[in-house]
């Protein structure tokens, strides 16, 4: 099957190709089209006025960063046929009408599965109130709930992290769901897929959902086939056609693994190998990971339900995958998982980062793989450098992205002139999405410092405190900064072109 899917991979990217050059025929039809009628008529060339301006003043009222606008207000100014083309494309993050209605009815049937015990929250409050005001935004906004019946274990090593999950897998008794960005059929691939396969065979439901953008080099459509004839149940989110198509532009970048409604993984890893060091295209891979057992892992059961039922409705009978076993915490710590979403205009990756910045007393570090901030995030960070916090920022030092990573670097210059730190991780690439505040809260998750992450993509995360794993996060935090580069003693050597070029980059960063 490696041997195969190796083979295949052409076609995998050959049908990028073609649905890449489906889209931009159909544009520049359009295109094309709406120049040629202005050609031959004044009354549509001031229709095409009217709507430029229209759109224009509909992108300025448009609830979401003001990042997002400038750039499009510049291109459909500029280039009015053009830019009002690709807006309608890529432009709004919200998805179509049909797709919102078809995301809403199946979180009103999901979360309402979910219930905050208010117990928790004033226990939390009594501790410490502004702790427990990051779990009350989660539950307001995000409907997630904080749970205190749950123990949670950091890895600091995706291997550790894969073995652990391997073990708990081989133990599962009634199903499996897998929910991945990417996944390659590979080395990395192969002891997981033993398992399940073993697993299916007992008679465990096993379901794996994945990202089509996200395994678009790493897996053929006949992956789908071969897993069904295994016993495996499988899904694409979103897949890549040669269509106009706006939804296109939201991806699942989610990572959630949930073992018979008992134990659950999530973090930054796919099931690819350059995550566990196996291939090293980008130097040495850094990543992170937690697991989690308890009352905490109804929630990833329906963060998993609600993307597996939004492509296709199957589920009625949800309680069967929200068993209730007798557990008894070893930690008294609070856990959350939470879910960010595109589509309900909460962007609740970022408000959880931008709260602890706010009350942050001695020091909030970051990692990230990308560094793409809005106004808003930039002013928290340099607020918070300036109150004499100290804020500090992971990045790659060898990216896997350059274009990306220019736009990554066009932000240091402002940042550290305010205070804050930035180091690169110099063995390889930093893929981590984490943070700690004050050594007493901790963010593990999916959730990338950058516009897709915090704007256009279906993310998760976990936000938890009072644990052993928040003591292990700052360890590996501090195993981290002497083998990276503080960019704060470097001089920095940037030219007038690459000041322009990262400039431009900059301006049209939230559109990549």
């Amino acid at each position: 099957m490696i041997e195969e899917n190796k083979s295949s991979m052409k076609n995998s990217v050959r049908r990028i190709i073609i649905a890449g050059i489906g889209v931009l025929i159909q544009i520049i039809w359009v295109v094309v089209l709406l120049m040629r009628l202005n050609e031959y008529s004044q009354i549509i060339t001031l229709l095409t006025v009217a709507i430029e301006l229209v759109l224009v003043l509909a992108v300025y009222s448009m609830d979401t960063n003001a990042a997002f606008k400038l750039p499009w207000i510049i291109l459909i100014t500029v280039a009015p046929i053009v830019g009002i083309c690709v807006f309608f494309l890529f432009g709004r993050s919200g998805a179509t009408k049909k797709v919102r209605a078809r995301y809403r009815k199946i979180d009103q049937q999901l979360f309402a599965y979910l219930d905050q015990d208010e117990q928790i929250i004033e226990e939390l409050s009594k501790k410490d109130e502004r702790l427990a005001n990051d779990f009350k935004y989660l539950w307001k906004c995000a409907s997630s709930p904080v749970y205190k019946n749950t123990d949670v274990k950091y890895y600091g090593d995706t291997c550790d992290a894969m073995a652990a999950q391997l073990e708990d897998m081989m133990q599962a008794k009634k199903f499996i769901f897998l929910e991945y960005h990417a996944i390659e059929m590979a080395e990395s691939f192969q002891a997981l897929r033993k398992v399940l396969m073993a697993k299916a065979r007992e008679g465990v439901e096993i379901r794996i959902l994945y990202d089509d953008a996200g395994c678009i080099g790493f897996l053929n459509p006949r992956f789908i086939k071969y897993m069904e004839s295994m016993g495996i149940q499988c899904r694409v989110f979103n897949p890549i056609m040669p269509v106009l198509n706006i939804f296109m532009n939201n991806r699942d970048h989610r990572k959630i693994t949930v073992i018979d409604g008992k134990v659950a993984y999530t973090g930054g890893y796919n099931l690819a190998d350059e995550y566990f060091n196996i291939t090293h295209p980008y130097g040495q891979w850094k990543d992170s990971g937690i697991r989690f057992e308890g009352d905490a892992v109804q929630t990833a059961t329906i963060l998993f339900l609600e993307m597996w039922n939004a492509l296709r409705e199957q589920d009625v009978d949800i309680e069967k995958y929200l068993p209730v076993y007798p557990y008894k915490a070893k930690e008294q710590g609070f856990f959350a998982l939470y879910g960010d979403s595109p589509l309900d205009k909460e962007p609740a990756g970022e408000n959880v980062y931008m709260n602890l910045l706010r009350h942050a007393k001695k020091y909030i570090y970051f990692t990230t793989p990308y560094l793409i901030l809005s106004d808003e995030m930039t002013r928290e960070l340099t607020g918070a450098a300036k109150r004499g916090v100290d804020v500090r920022i992971i990045t790659p030092g060898i990216p896997d992205k350059k274009t990306i990573f220019q736009v990554t670097k066009s932000y240091y210059p402002q940042l550290l002139k305010h205070g804050v730190k930035i180091y690169e991780y110099t063995p390889g690439f930093m893929h981590e999405k984490q943070c700690i505040c004050d050594g007493e809260i901790v963010v593990v998750g999916t959730i990338n410092l950058d516009f897709r992450s915090l704007y256009l993509h279906f993310e998760n995360a976990a936000l938890f405190c009072g644990y052993e794993a928040v003591s292990h996060v700052k360890e590996d935090f501090e195993a981290l900064f002497p083998i990276c580069k503080d960019m704060s003693k470097e001089p920095s050597e940037r030219t007038r072109r690459l000041r322009l070029s990262q400039l431009i980059l900059r301006l049209f960063s939230p559109l990549m």
